[in-house]
């Protein structure tokens, strides 16, 4: 079986399995080594020990559909534990907070803004132009909330630090707003945007807050136990009404994982698609998948459990160590600090030469790293995986910069001409353009 050539009709007669598996291993193997710590995105992973067992629990529940707990009253426990769990750790102490699982941060968000929508049409039916106000930092994913659930999306813009300014938000807030957002932290430079105020805001005005802790929500709050000034972000805040957490990134459950929580069981209950005209039955469901993969619910469960409060404590000092040790190094060899990161997050930038050629190098040696704009930075997100690679990954660095600043040339090529580009076309439209023809070739049948 060759792996180069591009299948296009089923084959005439199955292929051994053994011969599958091992094309697959090869493909695999040509993919970026995120095993050796060489992403810096997309792949959270703990250490091997734990993948195993993370493959364990999501082998028991392989073929269950966490779609109907009545059959399978083991994943009702599962769920409503991790979600029990992550209410306590985030500050919802009060039993009236709640929430369910979802596939992934997306999918919370999603959630979140159909809530809002639907909880405005039967408190306020006269809003028929629902808004959102969220942080010009904001993941996509509230952009493609709105566009999916017709919630007009405003963008506040940042002040100086990064962080959503409150006083503009404040100025943008109509009688048809439903909810405003903010993030723990915003993915982009890692920094938190000042939920205590914006969660004020919403309570004057008698309107939703959420706070986007994707990337944070199970890690901030080890970072806090172990001393960091982290600020309030949670239930603890009055004001706040629903959060949403990724397990299967600082929470190292198995993809696909997300929370997403409620201050009580009225606002989620809006959230929740019912049907009992069905001629197959009455139907309910919670989010927006029917099936639900049970494998993610259980191994997200089993991670919690065996990791406990003193685990993750663990981990979350090993990102911290890892994570300084990382700006150090980044900052001795010229670079800049995008705002003032407060997690394990962070982007760098440089006046004096190209960062996207750099990267163009760094991927040339083997390294994945995000390029980010406005402004235009490098992106790390540190996990106990690169905990090994710091040292390697720094002089590859360094001579990447050097190479760079000798070649001048590598601006105008490869990635860095078109982020450069991107950078310097005046009209949005014209990269929408490009991406949405990118998109045609990255999802091409075409060999």
């Amino acid at each position: 079986m060759n792996s180069n050539s591009p299948v296009t009709q089923l084959p005439k007669r199955g292929i051994e399995r053994e011969e599958i598996l091992k094309t697959l291993q090869t493909l695999h193997d040509h993919d970026t080594r995120w095993h050796e710590g060489r992403t810096w995105s997309l792949v959270y992973h703990a250490s091997d020990e734990h993948t195993d067992f993370l493959k364990k629990a999501y082998e028991i529940y392989f073929h269950q559909n966490g779609l109907n707990p009545s059959a399978f009253p083991s994943l009702k426990k599962y769920e409503s534990e991790v979600v029990a769990m992550a209410a306590n750790l985030l500050g919802g102490s009060d039993p009236e907070v709640c929430g369910t699982m979802t596939s992934g941060g997306t999918e919370s968000i999603l959630m979140a803004t159909k809530t809002y929508r639907d909880w405005a049409r039967v408190k306020k039916p006269e809003i028929k132009a629902p808004e959102m106000i969220v942080p010009e930092s904001i993941h996509p994913a509230f952009d493609k909330a709105a566009h999916y659930f017709d919630v007009k999306l405003i963008k506040a813009p940042l002040r100086p630090d990064y962080r959503v300014d409150v006083s503009a938000v404040r100025k943008l807030i109509t009688p048809n707003t439903i909810f405003i957002v903010g993030s723990a932290p915003q993915y982009p430079h890692g920094v938190i945007d000042p939920i205590r105020e914006l969660a004020a805001l919403a309570l004057e005005k008698k309107i939703g807050m959420h706070v986007d802790a994707c990337v944070g929500g199970f890690i901030l709050p080890f970072l806090k136990k172990l001393g960091e000034p982290i600020p309030d972000f949670d239930f603890t805040v009055p004001g706040v009404t629903s959060m949403s957490a990724d397990l299967h990134k600082y929470g190292f459950a198995a993809k696909g994982a997300s929370i997403v929580l409620y201050r009580n069981k009225e606002i989620r209950r809006h959230q929740f698609f019912v049907l009992s005209e069905w001629p197959g039955g009455a139907f309910a469901s919670p989010s927006m998948p029917g099936t639900r993969p049970a494998g993610s619910i259980a191994a997200a469960w089993a991670t919690l459990m065996c990791f406990g409060e003193e685990g993750y404590l663990k981990i979350g000092k090993t990102c911290l160590d890892n994570t300084r040790r990382l700006q150090e190094g980044v900052l001795a060899l010229g670079f800049e600090m995008v705002g003032k990161p407060e997690m394990t997050i962070f982007g760098f930038t440089s006046s004096r030469f190209d960062v996207y050629a750099v990267a163009d190098q760094m991927q040339a040696r083997g390294w994945y790293i995000d390029r980010q704009q406005k402004p235009t930075c490098l992106h790390l997100m540190v996990t106990p995986a690169h905990t090994e690679i710091i040292p390697q990954f720094l002089a590859d660095l360094k001579d990447s910069v050097e190479y760079v600043k000798s070649h001048p040339e590598t601006s105008t090529e490869g990635m860095a001409a078109m982020y450069g580009m991107m950078a310097k076309v005046p009209d949005p439209s014209m990269v929408d353009q490009f991406l949405y023809q990118f998109m045609d070739q990255r999802y091409s049948t075409e060999s």
